[in-house]
């Protein structure tokens, strides 16, 4: 039976309904990443006949989907802040609640001088390369205990003409000695261990490292918070992502480590997602 474009968009909608939030946008960029084509071409021409083997290689990809493997692993890449970024296994796929830190952190970082930033724990360099796109006179460090992820990070930093980003092997600030900062973010691992994985089955599939920290998820969150005054700047500003239940206890514990001004912020989702606070007086 011959496979039209439109047939197989069909076909990857009806098989991913019940495995995927937007089985109809999966299908198509599936379908797109096999063919090489945009997502308009595939609008555009819906009675193009696919070969054989590029029909085969397609259903293998929604039956990998199917099964909750990220579209970002089957294809490679993920978007995040209108920016394309290479994802692997090794490295948290850049999530849309993740531009919610990206966005806070921008408020806090000038457009007209240089200005010292650090990502924690940067994965697949997301964030330090929003920010270095957006900022391009602020210095920004990033560090991650993985080698395998700063490789990706470094290689989607040099895809987006951000070579100048400084990226450290360590664990968080372990690389960066007595530096400090104007502004420290990150996203940190802050799942529970053994939490069920039954509302995300593409977890499954993540970097348990960038995932898991603890029987209360905070383990990691804590360590940052104790250790991040020593690494700012006079008034400078800690920014957090953390789980959508979580925003009252990190509240605690930036106030009991000295931070002022701590808010949290909701993501596009209206979930709390994203709690900051300042360490001292500015100068």
């Amino acid at each position: 039976m011959t496979a039209t474009l439109n047939s197989l968009l069909q076909q990857g909608q009806r098989q991913l309904a019940g495995s995927s939030e937007s089985p109809r946008l999966d299908a198509e960029v599936l379908l797109g990443h096999v063919l090489q084509v945009s997502r308009a071409y595939l609008y555009g021409n819906p009675e193009r006949v696919i070969p054989a083997e590029q029909a085969a290689a397609y259903a293998q990809l929604l039956g990998e989907r199917h099964v909750g493997r990220p579209v970002a692993h089957l294809t490679g890449e993920r978007e995040f802040w209108s920016l394309p970024f290479r994802v692997t296994p090794d490295v948290l796929s850049p999530r849309p609640e993740t531009e919610s830190l990206v966005e806070r952190a921008l408020i806090y970082i000038p457009t007209d001088r240089p200005c010292d930033v650090l990502d924690l724990g940067s994965g697949s360099g997301a964030i330090s390369v929003a920010l270095a796109t957006e900022r391009p006179l602020c210095n920004v460090s990033a560090t991650d205990s993985s080698r395998a992820a700063l490789g990706i990070a470094r290689e989607n930093a040099a895809a987006q003409n951000c070579g100048h980003i400084n990226f450290l092997e360590g664990s968080w600030f372990a690389p960066v000695g007595n530096q400090r900062f104007n502004v420290i973010v990150s996203n940190p691992p802050y799942v529970a261990t053994g939490q069920p994985e039954l509302t995300d089955p593409e977890l499954a599939f993540e970097p348990p490292q960038a995932l898991y920290s603890g029987a209360d998820g905070l383990d990691d969150i804590r360590l940052i918070i104790k250790d991040a005054p020593v690494h700012l700047q006079p008034g400078g500003r800690l920014l957090l992502e953390h789980g959508f239940d979580q925003a009252g206890k990190i509240t605690d514990l930036l106030e009991q480590a000295g931070f002022t001004e701590v808010r949290t912020h909701a993501d596009l989702a209206g979930q709390p997602r994203v709690t900051e606070g300042r360490f001292g007086a500015q100068e």
